[in-house]
């Protein structure tokens, strides 16, 4: 199948001490460029989660953000007594060098940091759920780029679709083209009254016929049309080949331009531009 890289993805996970939540998201790019934000506590993890995107993405900018939110509620807490009588202590010395100090409240010596302390989580034990909870957040991600992936798929068949109706309707108007410049510039031999040798002005006209002849492009066109069906059935990450093939396509649109003899054949190399146009933008989007 073929994969957009643009996608978003949330999981979350509420355990006995908190609440762990994952967002992903990512854009394209010519290369997989991870970006990761964890919590202070959670930095280990860093190897492993670039570890899972290396094998389940191969591109794309990849933005993977882990929050945590402690939850306190139904936890065991008691006071560190040791800290909170070394907190009054200095609060006290403090106080004695003050003329009208106020009495001590009892909720800030609660409020300081470490005089309650509460059971504290097993990080090695939240670690792996972290990870764990990653790897469903991963999945999501790849399955919407995978959804995606099938939709710019579709858009881009549309558009082969029309480049090969385009191409065969340009195909069948060749001969006439052809036909109507041979007759154009023998009328204007006639209207110059100029006498010719007829078997140099024939070289001429076939000279003429060849360098306005576009089989050789439409054929071109066709084979590379044919490529990018394959390569979009093959699946995979083909964002670079399908780059690529427009690029083809592309070149040969504008050879096309360069020989047109018609205002047909000169709207069907501006048409074939347009279509080619809209793929690429959307090639850039797929991994």
């Amino acid at each position: 199948m073929i994969h957009s890289m643009t996608a978003f993805a949330r999981a979350e996970m509420a355990g006995d001490h908190g609440t762990l939540s994952w967002e992903i998201r990512s854009v394209n790019h010519r290369y997989l460029e991870p970006h990761l934000r964890l919590p202070e506590a959670f930095r280990d993890l860093e190897g492993a989660v670039r570890d899972a995107l290396r094998k389940g993405l191969s591109r794309g900018k990849v933005e993977c953000t882990l929050r945590f939110a402690e939850d306190a509620a139904g936890r065991s807490m008691q006071v560190d007594e040791a800290r909170a009588r070394t907190l009054i202590a200095a609060a006290e010395d403090v106080a004695a060098l003050l003329k009208q100090p106020a009495p001590i409240n009892p909720l800030d010596v609660l409020a300081w940091p470490g005089v309650i302390v509460g059971d504290a989580a097993d990080p090695q034990a939240l670690g792996n759920a972290a990870l764990k909870l990653f790897d469903k957040a991963l999945a999501e991600l790849k399955a919407g780029r995978q959804r995606e992936g099938e939709e710019l798929a579709r858009l881009i068949n549309e558009r082969l679709d029309a480049i090969t109706q385009e191409t065969a309707t340009l195909r069948a108007q060749v001969p006439q083209m052809l036909a109507a410049q041979r007759q154009k510039v023998l009328d204007r031999c006639a209207e110059m009254r100029v006498e010719l040798d007829p078997q140099r002005l024939e070289q001429e006209l076939v000279l003429l016929a060849q360098k306005s002849d576009v089989a050789e492009e439409l054929d071109r066109l066709a084979t590379h049309v044919g490529e990018v069906r394959r390569v979009l059935q093959s699946g995979g990450a083909a964002g670079r080949r399908l780059d690529f093939l427009m690029q083809e396509l592309n070149r040969e649109a504008n050879t096309l331009g360069s020989k047109a003899i018609d205002t047909r054949s000169t709207q069907a190399a501006v048409n074939l531009k347009v279509l080619i146009e809209q793929m690429r933008e959307q090639v850039q989007n797929i991994e």
